[in-house]
C-alpha cells in the first residue's frame, strides 16, 4: 500500500529509532511519533543495551530490532539494509528531538521531491546543547561547506527524513557517531536535493546521559571529514600535499641554483639530492590524485545510478 505525495500517514513511512541504555526515553520517543505518523512503523534497534531499554520500547508499541556490532553507524547501516518503505524518518531515542515537525518534513521531502530533510536544532537551553558542541558543530560545519560546498547549517543532527531512493543507494560505511557527516557528504557529492527545517532541540530527560564523547567523537568526526575528502576530492586531497611538497622542495632548491649560477658549483648534494626527490615525491602525488580523480568520478556515477533507479 502507497500513500499519496504530501499525506504523512500511512505504512509506507518507517520511524528509525537506534538506542543505546535510553530507558529513560524511549517510551516517550515512540509514543510522540506514533501520535504524530499514526500509520507509520516504529522500529528500535538496539545497540546492546543493558537498562530495560528493549522491554520498554517494546510496550511502547515498537518494533525491536538488534544490531550487535556497538556504534551509530552501524545500527544505521542495519536499520537501511533491513526495512522496506517509501519515506524514513531516522532520529535518536534520547527525546531530545520534536516530533512535532515530522509532519511539516515529510511533507516538503514529498512535495519538493528531495532526497533528504534535516531538522535543524534550534535550542533555547545550555543544557540541551552545550557550547562545545555548539562549536564543534560550527567547525565541522564550514570544513564541509569548504570542501564539498553546502547550504547546511546543523550537519551532526540526529534528526533526518529520507526518500526510499536515498537510503537504498547509501552506502553506509561508518560505525560510530560521524555517520551523520557521512549522510551530508554523500548527499552533497551527489547534488542531491535536500532541505532544512528548524526543530526545537530541548535537554535529555533525567537520568539520561549523552553517549557522545566531546573530544574522542569530535577527532572520529574530525577523521572522517578528511578520509570522506580523499575518497570524493582525491585530487584536492592529494594536490595539497603535493603543492607543500613542491614549495618545500623549491625553498631547498632556490640557494643551490643561486650558487651555481654564480660559481658554476652545487655545493651541498644531499641538499639538492633531498630537493630533487621531494619533488618527484610531488610530481607522484599531483599523478595518484588526477588518476583517483577519474575513478572517483566513475564511482560517482555509478552512486547517481543506483539513486535513480531506486526512484
Amino acid at each position: 500500500m502507497r500513500t499519496q505525495p504530501g499525506n504523512p500517514d500511512g505504512p509506507d513511512v518507517a520511524v528509525l529509532i537506534p538506542c543505546y541504555n535510553e530507558a529513560t526515553s524511549v517510551a516517550g520517543v515512540i509514543r510522540g511519533f506514533a501520535a504524530e505518523l499514526p500509520g507509520a512503523r516504529v522500529y528500535v534497534y538496539d545497540n546492546n543495551s543493558s537498562d530495560g531499554t528493549i522491554a520498554r520500547a517494546r510496550n511502547a508499541g515498537a518494533i525491536i530490532k538488534l544490531e550487535p556490532r556497538q556504534g551509530k553507524g552501524h545500527v544505521v547501516r542495519r536499520m537501511f539494509a533491513d526495512i522496506d518503505a517509501d519515506t524514513y524518518v531516522l532520529v535518536d531515542g534520547d527525546g531530545t528531538y520534536d516530533p512535532k515537525n515530522v509532519r511539516k518534513m515529510i511533507a516538503l521531502l514529498r512535495e519538493r521531491d528531495l532526497a533528504m530533510v534535516v531538522g535543524r536544532r534550534v535550542h533555547d537551553s545550555l543544557e540541551a546543547y552545550r557550547p562545545g558542541h555548539v562549536a564543534g558543530n560550527l567547525l565541522f560545519t564550514r570544513a564541509i561547506k569548504w570542501l564539498f560546498g553546502t547550504t547546511f547549517t546543523d550537519v551532526l543532527s540526529g534528526y533526518r527524513v529520507f526518500s526510499r531512493s536515498f537510503v537504498k543507494s547509501f552506502p553506509v560505511f561508518s560505525g560510530g557517531f560521524e555517520i551523520e557527516t557521512e549522510l551530508t557528504v554523500h548527499a552533497l557529492t551527489l547534488n542531491l536535493p535536500v532541505a532544512e527545517i528548524d526543530t526545537l532541540y530541548g535537554a535529555r530527560p533525567a537520568g539520561s546521559n549523552s553517549k557522545l564523547r566531546t573530544y574522542q567523537d569530535g577527532l572520529i568526526i574530525l577523521w572522517t571529514i578528511l578520509a570522506l575528502t580523499k575518497n570524493e576530492k582525491p585530487l584536492l586531497f592529494f594536490g595539497a600535499f603535493g603543492a607543500l611538497l613542491m614549495l618545500l622542495s623549491l625553498g631547498l632548491a632556490y640557494p643551490l641554483v643561486q650558487t651555481y649560477l654564480r660559481t658554476g658549483l652545487v655545493p651541498r648534494f644531499p641538499t639538492a639530492i633531498l630537493a630533487i626527490g621531494m619533488m618527484l615525491s610531488a610530481l607522484g602525488l599531483f599523478t595518484c590524485g588526477l588518476i583517483l580523480d577519474t575513478v572517483t568520478k566513475g564511482r560517482r556515477e555509478m552512486k547517481l545510478l543506483a539513486y535513480l533507479n531506486s526512484k
